[in-house]
Formats: structure tokens, sequence, C-alpha cells
């Protein structure tokens, strides 16, 4: 059943070969009892190795059972020692951190076996050894004897043809040396069992056929058997492979024995986790106080319309306490720079569009128009004038709502004014010299409650001189003249501590005063003039007409004169956050189908402040991210380590299961499984104690912030961090689970 033809090994070191075998020839049969005698450097453990597939040989042939190995790949030689071969070595070659009843299933695990028959044959093959009762110990908890007899009951437990023995009671007394070779003697009654060994008693008293070797060469066989002439059946090799659950189970078991080690390699690895998890957990939490925020007081910030003007007219901050529009003279749009005029602008179409808006959902529409006004102030008995590019509309409702009155009233009539202080009742200089004031020291509310504003309007204002238009410099006649509108500033508000303070100091007029505005300015001299020529009257500048961007300039300056009441923007403010959607969707499909130029142009500023929120926290987050994962690569370089520790800690464990048919993949999934421990125990432990970390992050930034419960895990976020941690640690272990594969199969059973 077993044939050697001229096999012949050699081993290298440098440059110094050294023959171990030198040309081999036997032939085995089944139902013998081989034992091969030798003394030290014969070459007898390197025929063993090679018979039993431990080691190859450099020339020649094995033939077993018909079946030629010389085309072997090494899946075939694992399965071969798996399926065909039982060894019993020396020091027993257990593994120590498993019982004994699972070190006799590991062989057939690797067979593919079920669980219960596994299980069963296990039982049966301790039974035959005598073991029934010590099913559950473990291999240190057994004399030398009875772990002799537990590698006998692995050995046959997968029911191999050939029982391979290396010097079996060489570590025995000789009481039980002769236990143990009774026991090898009855198995060799239906199986070819062969033994190394350099006792000649052991080998006369028991074995039927004895060969001699003497510097890797046969030198005596006492073989008086015929030919087989029955013919055997060819093998036929079954693949081997472990299971991911047993690779599971072994590595947890060894785990088991370094319980300190693997806790505190755990707990280091999981550093880098738990200050991801808190990284995490204030963002998911800051961004859900963003998202509540927005739906309960950024949902009531308007949604602006607005045109795109001149740059030149924009309005900019003067000074620290200076607000939304400075005081500076009326600009008239000019033919050179309309190359800063946009192609966008609010149009009578829109203007009606929103008109028909569902009220139910607004709170308030607020508009800003392009007509400048022109106050007049005697202070010291000098006339100063000021003008106003962007005055603003509101309405007393909207007031009630939004805003606490800190003095005077609620305007009720066309020429009532209110002021409007900022959230530290700051009022910029701009309005204060509107409202006639010098200086801005020591001005109290009631100097400011019915103070009185002198609106002069554009047919005083402007004086016609040949065909152009100036203003009037008689400003003591100006101030003087009946026909100004004498405003009165009967209240001053401040935006409520619930909604957000975005705004500051304005001047707030009656939409009333613009309808009035708009009927006088559309019958002033300057207008009618302008509406008749393609000039600009006041600057003398010509306008291209049969052009878009003339006839938008022509307008512009007539929406400056208060020729018409297009708004230059428009603010609408939803009722709630629901309401806010509700009328975006109003103005989407206004837009549906048209062209940019045509479109309503909004900005809808609830959802821009969360967005540039929710983008600011999310770059922090990832930039701290970026840092705690620095401590994950740590920890991977650490674990790395520790795995290659692992490896040369199991060195022996590696060669045994090599012995026993595992294959180099079954190797690596068996440190992959160690590392995938590992990392389920990291992750787990660095989410529990990021938990844990939460409250006290929690109770600190209440502290500064009066903001419950911030910081939030996902529970998302916790199964995909405990899935980085295993992945991590499996790369980490990659590299050292490869190594432990490629062990030298022969070195690693005989490190200790």
């Amino acid at each position: 059943m077993l044939e050697l033809k001229n096999i012949k090994k050699s081993y290298k070191t440098n440059k110094l070969v050294q023959r171990t075998l030198k040309g081999i020839n036997l032939k085995f049969y089944k139902n013998e009892f081989v034992a091969i005698l030798g003394p030290s450097g014969s070459g007898k453990t390197t025929l063993l190795n090679i018979i039993g597939g431990l080691d190859r040989y450099d020339e020649g042939n094995l033939i077993i059972n018909q079946k030629n190995t010389k085309e072997f790949k090494e899946n075939d030689w694992d399965a071969y020692r798996n399926n065909c071969v039982g060894f019993i070595f020396q020091n027993y070659n257990l593994l120590n951190h498993i019982s004994i009843l699972a070190n006799v299933e590991i062989g057939m695990t690797l067979s593919g076996l079920n669980a219960k028959q596994r299980r069963k044959k296990a039982i049966e093959a301790l039974t035959k050894v005598g073991l029934q009762k010590h099913l559950h110990k473990k291999p240190n908890q057994l004399s030398g004897g009875q772990m002799q007899r537990v590698a006998i009951a692995r050995a046959i437990s997968n029911n191999p043809d050939i029982i391979l023995a290396d010097e079996p009671t060489g570590a025995l007394d000789s009481k039980t040396s002769v236990q143990i070779m009774n026991l090898i003697k009855k198995i060799s009654k239906n199986k070819l069992v062969i033994m190394v060994t350099h006792n000649s008693t052991l080998a006369n008293d028991y074995a039927n056929r004895i060969i001699s070797m003497k510097d890797g060469k046969i030198i005596n066989d006492t073989n008086d058997l015929k030919e087989e002439t029955d013919n055997q059946k060819v093998i036929k090799l079954k693949k081997t492979s472990m299971k991911f659950f047993t690779a599971l189970h072994l590595s947890f078991n060894n785990l088991k024995t370094k319980k300190g080690r693997t806790i505190l390699t755990s707990f280091a690895s999981s550093i880098g986790i738990i200050g991801i998890a808190l990284i995490l957990s204030l963002s998911n939490g800051f961004n859900k106080q963003i998202s509540l925020y927005e739906k309960t007081t950024l949902s009531t910030l308007p949604i602006v319309i607005s045109s795109n003007i001149q740059s030149n007219i924009i309005p900019t901050i003067s000074d620290e306490t200076s607000l939304e529009y400075p005081n500076f003279d009326y600009v008239i749009p000019s033919a050179n720079e309309n190359n800063d005029l946009q192609n966008n602008s609010i149009n009578n179409n829109q203007v009606n569009y929103l008109k028909k808006i569902n009220k139910n959902y607004i709170s308030e529409i607020s508009y800003t128009y392009q007509m400048n006004l022109n106050f007049l102030q005697k202070i010291n008995g000098k006339v100063n004038i000021s003008t106003l590019n962007y005055p603003e509309t509101i309405n007393s409702d909207f007031i009630n709502k939004r805003y606490d009155v800190l003095a005077g009233k609620i305007p009720t009539s066309r020429d009532e004014v209110v002021l409007e202080v900022d959230s530290k009742n700051q009022v910029s200089k701009d309005y204060l010299e509107i409202l006639g004031f010098k200086t801005s020291n020591n001005i109290n509310f009631n100097d400011i409650l019915n103070r009185k504003i002198n609106l002069v309007l554009n047919q005083n204002y402007y004086q016609k001189i040949s065909n152009y238009f100036v203003t009037n410099q008689n400003l003591d006649s100006l101030y003087e003249n009946q026909n100004n509108i004498i405003l009165n500033v009967v209240g001053i508000i401040r935006l409520k501590k619930d909604y957000p303070n975005v705004s500051n100091s304005k001047i707030y007029f009656s939409q009333k005063l613009f309808d009035y505005l708009l009927d006088l300015n559309k019958n002033s001299n300057i207008v009618k003039e302008q509406e008749k020529v393609d000039y600009n009257v006041i600057s003398g500048e010509k306008y291209d007409l049969t052009t878009i961007e003339g006839q938008r300039l022509k307008e512009n300056v007539l929406s400056f004169l208060g020729a018409n009441l297009i708004p230059l923007t428009i603010q609408i403010y939803p009722q709630n956050f629901e309401s806010k959607e509700f009328i975006i969707d109003y103005l989407d499909k206004y837009n549906n189908g048209k062209t940019k130029e045509n479109m309503i142009l909004y900005t809808d500023e609830a959802r821009m402040m969360s967005t540039l929120s929710n983008n600011i926290i999310d770059s922090i987050s990832i930039v701290l991210i970026a840092f705690s994962s620095i401590s994950l690569i740590v920890s991977c370089i650490m674990i790395s380590i520790i795995m290659y520790i692992s490896v040369l800690e199991r060195t022996k464990e590696i060669g045994i299961l090599r012995s026993l048919g595992a294959s180099k993949k079954d190797i690596t999934r068996v440190f992959n499984a160690e590392t995938f421990i590992i990392g389920i125990t990291s992750g787990v432990i660095g989410i529990f104690l990021a938990r844990l970390f939460i409250f006290p992050t929690n109770f600190i930034l209440y502290s500064i912030t009066k903001l419950e419960n911030i910081a939030i895990l996902n529970p998302f976020h916790s199964l995909l961090l405990i899935l980085i941690s295993v992945i991590l640690t499996i790369i980490s272990g990659f590299i050292p689970a490869k190594i432990a594969s490629k062990k030298n199969l022969v070195e690693a059973l005989r490190t200790e």
C-alpha cells in the first residue's frame, strides 16, 4: 500500500550540504507493524516525516495505494496528512488551551465532519484508549501516559490507513511504555503502523518487521511478507478546510490563557475608537441641535428675494456701530459701469405672483425699495441733509409677534415710524444723523421718541437747469417748505430673544407712506423728464434703449427717484418650519420651465445658516477624527507587534495543526480569527467607554452652553466603529498571519 522508490533528501546550510537519505527503496503493507531502528542522525525521523508528508523528498517517488505523489500540490499533501495518516509524537504535541476532546476532534473538523459526528467519533477514540472519564480535562491536567493516549486517540479518530509513531514511549516510564506499545500493537491489526525508535527491545517485542538504518541507508530489513496481490484502491484525497468558527474557537481558547494581555491590547487599541466615537457623538448632537434650532427659531428667518444691482451702490459697514445702511450720497447708475449689472431683477409679474400666496403660511412680507429718501435736520441753526437709499417697511402685526417695544408704541398711521435697536440697544450713527443727532453720546430713548424727521420730496429737492436737474442748494428754504412730509418716531423696538438676532438697527416706515410717495414722485418734474429722454437727467450719460442693459439702467434711475415700487428685496417670513417648506414649493412652482433671467431668485437664510453650521461642524469633526485616527494607526502597529509575538508563541501549535492537515490558508484563518476577536473586543470596549464618557461630557457642555444632552452616539456609528475596529485589527495582523502560514512544518513541530 506504500512504496518508496529511490528517495533522497538533503539539507542545505549556507554552502554545507548534508545528505540525510541516500536512495531509500521500501514497500510497506497493510496490517503490519514496522519498527525503524537506527542511531541518531541515521535519517529514520526524516524518513518518517517524508512518509507522513511533513517533509518533501528531493528525488525519487512516494506511491500510496497506486497514487503517485510526485505531482502533489500543497493542498494534496494537506489532504493526505488529514485523510491517510495519523501521527503519534514523542512529546505528544497537544494543544494545551483546549480540552482533550477538542484535541481529538480538531483533525476531523478539517475533514468537514459535522459537530455531532466529530463528537461521537472523538468519544469513541478516547474510550478505546481508556480516557472516557477525562473528556473535558486540559492536557496539562493529565499524566504523560494519558497525554500519549490522547495523541493515539487523535491519530486513529479520523480512521487513517497509516499510523506513524515517532519515539512514542521516549518520554514515558517502562510500565507506561508497555501499556502504550500494547495499544499501538492492537491498532496494527487493521492498519499499517510505522514506528521510529532507538529501543531495539521494544522493536523486537512488538514489531513484526524491523528496518535498520545507518547514514541515510537501509542496512537491514526483516521483511518476510509477500507482496500484496489484492488490488488496492487508489486513494481519494478530500481537501481539508477549517471553518472560521473552528478558528475562532481555537483563538478564543488561546486568548483566554492570556486574558491580561488581551484586555490591555484591546483597551489600548480602543482609545482611537473612543476618541472618534465622542467626536461623532458631539457632531451628531450639535447637528441635531441645529436641526431643532432650524425647525424652531431659524424657521422664522425670512426667505429673501433679491434683485442684483450695481456693486457701487451696495452698502458697506463703516465702523463697529454702523449697521446695515451707511449714509452716503445717492449714486446715479452710469453706463460705463454696466459690466457690474446682473440680468436678474424683480418684476411686476413676480410681485403679483407673491401677492397671491396663501396668507396662512406667512407672518410678514417686508419690502426694501431702491427709492432714495432725503431728510433735512437743523442742528445748532444749520440745516444738514442725509440720504437713505434702501428704506424698509414693516406692519404692526409683525412688530407684535417678533419685537419687544422698549419705548413708545407701535405705529398706526402713515407718518409714524419706529426705530429698531440691536441686541445691545445700539443704533447706527447713520440713523442718528437722520434723526438729527450730531453725536452718539448720552442719547436715551426719551430723546429719540417723538423726534421729527423732515422728508423732502423730489419735486422740491431737484431743480431743472437747461436739460438737466441739479439738487437744490438752498437748504434753509427746503427745510421750511410746506410740502415736506414730517415723520414722527413713535416707538423703539428690539427683536425678541427667541428669534435669531441677525438684523441690526433700522428705521421702519409704513407701506402707506410708500404708496403715497409713489403718486407724488410719478408727478414730479424730474421723473416725467426722465421717462421721456434716453439719457440720465442728472449726470447726462446716454442710455442705449435698444438694449436690455440700457433699458434696465434707465429703470434703475427711475426706481431710485421713486417712480415705481418694484422692490429691491422682498423678505417673506414664514409662520413656522412647515410653512417655510410650503413657501419654497410655491416659489419653485413659479420657476419651473423658466430661464434664470425670469426666475424668482431666493435665498433660504435658515437653510443657508444651518447648512453652513453643519458644514463647519462636519469640517471640525473631520479634522478631529483625523487626529484621533493617529491613535488608531499606533494601535495597528501595536497589534501587528503583538500578533507577531503570538505567532512566535504559537509556532508549535502551527506545526501541530499543519501535521493534522491544516492548510496555509487555515493557519492564516486561525490568526485572522484572533485579530477578529481582539478587534471585536476593542470596538465593544471603545463604544462602552465612549458611552460612559458621554455623561460627563454632556454635564460639562450643559454647564457651558445650557444645552441638554448634546453628545448623542448614533447606534449606526457604534456598529460602524466596531466594524472599523475589526477591519483595522485584521489588516494589522495580516502580515503576522501570513508569516505564521509560511512556517516550516517540521521546524515548527520541533519548537518548544
